[in-house]
């Protein structure tokens, strides 16, 4: 979008109102003629109907110029300036340039398989490319639905960076697990596939039934409830927790562009108290020598590196993530964490691992 508006600020002598009709045409007209390859006048053709009544005369005539001038949107996008300055200050500029890559490149499909075991018969199968046990890539393009394997849930779509946390989890057998901000379920299902007897809370009921249709597709079993985490408590203290909080979601910003221009600082500022909130709450639901995993699929340093002073104020220590457990295309934060960035093959995500003493 920046892109587009720098054509069409180029084009006109009097700046259009960002909100106005007349932009928002000339941006749906330039993407079908710059980026969807629309002949020039179908692209015309199909904004012209759109303003009637209105600035037709205006966008016909931008348009005309910016298409006889042949101009083209540069590659890579510019990033949304406030999102860039603010990227820029926490990750420097070699992050800034990964990011703008990531915009232009269609987003990965990563499969999350339910066995292990068989990672090399379906990356076979899919005609596709495993990174880690229990992982296939796989290319875009075709029907998910379709994919074989899908029907008998032996996999489900997840982020191989999305996946991180669960893995950190490790091996359940038997053990109580609770997962929270569960929905719609793809954490649930690893947990539950590692042999974790999995409680997964939400509080959003619709999203929850996507859950519970995962479990059904994958024949996988856990206890679902419906619930505020600031009013439930469990029955009795957990083995382990997986906690991946509610977050701007500023990393997967690559394949929902979006959220880039409807976050604000103070949404991250409300989200990042939301997220010590509940890491203080959950923390009080660990068993002795439990463990506490705590993710965000954000890139802002608020709502991960700064949780880890929460997290050590409510008892918890912190449990150093090892170069060994972590998955092929990441790597562990010398203190101990986990940040993966744009760049890497997944979403941006922020995870640290704690026990409580």
């Amino acid at each position: 979008m920046p892109d587009l508006d720098a054509l069409i600020d180029s084009a006109t002598k009097n700046r259009l109102p960002d909100d106005g009709k007349a932009r928002m045409v000339l941006r749906i007209a330039l993407v079908q003629a710059l980026s969807l390859g629309t002949p020039g006048h179908a692209a015309v053709a199909t904004a012209l109907p759109l303003v009637e009544g209105g600035p037709r005369r205006l966008v016909h005539g931008v348009l005309g110029t910016l298409l006889r001038r042949g101009d083209q949107l540069p590659s890579p996008p510019e990033l949304l300036p406030v999102v860039e300055a603010r990227w820029h200050e926490a990750w420097g500029e070699d992050m800034i340039i990964a990011a703008q890559q990531a915009l232009s490149e269609p987003p990965l499909l990563d499969l999350t398989l339910k066995d292990s075991a068989q990672t090399d018969e379906w990356a076979a199968k899919l005609d596709g490319e495993s990174l880690a046990p229990g992982h296939v890539r796989v290319a875009r393009g075709r029907a998910v639905a379709e994919l074989p394997g899908f029907n008998e849930g032996a996999w489900w779509v997840q982020n191989i960076a999305a996946s991180l946390p669960a893995r950190l989890m490790g091996a359940g057998e038997g053990q109580n697990a609770l997962d929270l901000c569960a929905a719609p379920g793809g954490k649930t299902m690893q947990l539950a596939a590692a042999g974790w007897k999995v409680t997964a809370i939400d509080q959003d009921r619709a999203r929850m039934v996507r859950l519970d249709d995962n479990l059904s597709r994958t024949s996988l079993s856990a206890e679902t409830v419906i619930a505020d985490l600031f009013k439930w408590q469990p029955q009795a203290p957990a083995s382990a927790i997986l906690l991946d909080a509610p977050c701007s979601a500023t990393g997967i910003f690559a394949r929902h562009p979006d959220v880039l221009h409807r976050v604000r600082p103070k949404d991250i500022a409300h989200m990042a108290a939301i997220q010590s909130r509940l890491i203080t709450r959950s923390a009080e639901w660990l068993q002795s020598k439990g463990r506490l995993v705590y993710a965000t699929c954000s890139l802002e340093p608020e709502e991960g590196e700064a949780q880890i002073a929460v997290a050590l104020a409510a008892g918890l220590r912190l449990d150093p993530i090892l170069p060994q457990d972590v998955v092929a295309g990441f790597s562990a934060h010398p203190k101990g964490w986990i940040r993966t960035m744009p760049g890497q093959g997944g979403d941006g995500f922020f995870i640290a691992r704690f026990v409580k003493d």
